[in-house]
């Protein structure tokens, strides 16, 4: 029955254009009515006869000059071969004929963004706000809400938005659009007293509940956001997005057991995500479960096997577990794919550190310092490196280079006065603990857990307790 239809409805459309061609031509008897004139357009234009459409638009308003219909879609297609100026001065003419048609708003709003006046536009949208209701004001927000956008008025969106939802709760457009709209400006207070009212109205609008608790979220209201989110999916109980955010707000409160099982909801319900694998692996890393951690980094691995962050995870599960060499390998992958990351270069120094492999670990930590000279980290990795391995005097020059690549900070003069203590040189080393604690007396306890021992001393302790009590200046 729909194919019959629509060979008729094709035979239908070839009659028109025979005689339009008979008009274009001047045969006699080729008379064509006014909405006969717009299908022919349309026609034209779905296939893609751009120029032949105008022709077809200029000819129907030789016979029909007053008619706003005809000038609006001769408008639409000038704006396709972008005479934005044309079409413009066109729906001003059309305008004077039927100043309430829709489409002259949508039209002349395209064309000012065209010419880049969005000023225009949204001055041309505000007043025809009050020219309209019901879904033709609605379309008309949605519009205005656009070129906010573009215009990088984002508090406007929002505004566009709740109006329509004002209007019209169930609209489902602006339900979702408002829930991103609201965490990117931040108004999560209006966006709450907004949903409360809608849920009043509506109360199983699962959308307005997921809004709620979104907004709850974005306060970090996580206990309300999860009732919000558990009244959503008591409505829709295949809402993917409600358990996902929901999980989300388990796991800001450490509840990793029920972030768990929203988290393998979401993965029950929709494609699997490596983001999703990945927040459960951290989930079971937080419970110290590290099999199920690293089982669940490695399923978000194999769907995204270009994320060295993943890599560095499973190999800190196998940290934890004292698995060096494991550790490793998943280290390496994760370098072949970034080798720029500094933190993955001391990963792989401490490992090689556990495993009493002093060279390998001086290598990366080495590597650490040349990438970055300034920072202190690497040169704190590379001599607690070269101590452990005996190597004093190195480990001594180190720390004079440290102290001047990082622009003089104090810790590296402690950490030379620890070392000439392990050298015996006891004098210097008092010397530059004086000149330490003379510059930082807090970052004295860096110094007691790099080297213990020092506190054995008589004269250190008692000078370290002297600038302590501030009877030194």
């Amino acid at each position: 029955m729909f194919d019959r239809h629509k060979e008729e409805e094709g035979g239908d459309i070839q009659e028109l254009m025979l005689r339009y061609q008979n008009l274009k031509q001047g045969r006699a008897n080729a008379y064509i009515e006014e909405d006969d004139f717009e299908r022919i357009i349309e026609h034209l234009d779905e296939q893609d006869e751009i120029v032949e459409a105008i022709q077809a638009a200029e000819l129907a308003l030789d016979q029909y000059p007053f008619s706003a219909i005809l000038m609006i879609k001769k408008a639409d297609l000038l704006l396709a071969t972008r005479k934005y100026k044309e079409a413009l001065a066109l729906l001003d003419t059309a305008a004077l004929y039927d100043h309430k048609d829709m489409n002259l708003f949508i039209l002349k709003t395209d064309a000012y963004l065209a010419l880049d006046q969005p000023e225009h536009a949204i001055v041309l949208l505000q007043e025809a706000l009050h020219l309209f209701e019901g879904a033709e004001r609605t379309e008309l927000l949605f519009e205005l809400a656009d070129v906010y956008d573009d215009h990088e008025a984002f508090d406007k969106v929002f505004d566009c938005l709740q109006l329509v939802l004002e209007d019209d709760p169930m609209n489902e457009e602006a339900l979702y659009k408002i829930c991103f709209w609201t965490d990117f400006t931040g108004r999560n207070e209006e966006s709450i007293r907004l949903h409360q009212r809608i849920i009043d109205e509506q109360p199983y609008n699962a959308l307005a509940w997921f809004n709620l608790a979104a907004a709850y979220q974005g306060l970090k209201l996580h206990e309300k956001a999860i009732d919000a989110y558990q009244y959503a999916i008591v409505i829709d109980e295949k809402f993917d997005y409600a358990y996902r955010n929901m999980g989300d707000a388990y796991l800001r409160i450490r509840k990793y057991r029920e972030a768990i099982e929203a988290l393998e909801k979401v993965l029950e319900l929709s494609r699997p995500e490596d983001v999703i694998y990945e927040a459960i692996g951290h989930c079971y890393h937080r419970m110290k479960n590290y099999a199920q951690a690293r089982f669940h980094y490695k399923k978000a691995v194999h769907l995204n096997p270009d994320d060295s962050r993943l890599y560095q995870k499973i190999a800190a599960t196998y940290m934890q577990e004292g698995q060096w060499e494991q550790a490793i390998k998943q280290l390496e992958h994760a370098l072949r794919i970034h080798k720029h990351i500094n933190e993955y270069y001391i990963l792989m120094g401490e490992c090689f550190m556990q495993l009493e492999q002093y060279k390998e670990a001086a290598f990366y930590f080495g590597t650490v310092v040349k990438n970055k000279p300034k920072q202190i980290a690497g040169w704190e990795y590379l001599i607690k490196c070269l101590v452990a391995n005996h190597q004093l005097d190195e480990a001594l020059e180190q720390t004079e280079i440290a102290y001047m690549s990082t622009q003089g900070k104090v810790i590296f003069i402690y950490y030379r006065s620890a070392v000439l203590y392990m050298l015996d040189k006891t004098s210097e080393a008092l010397l530059q603990l004086e000149m330490a604690l003379s510059k930082s007396v807090k970052l004295v306890s860096k110094l007691t857990k790099f080297y213990p021992e020092m506190m054995q001393d008589a004269k250190a302790a008692e000078l370290i307790a002297q600038y302590k009590k501030g009877k030194i200046s």
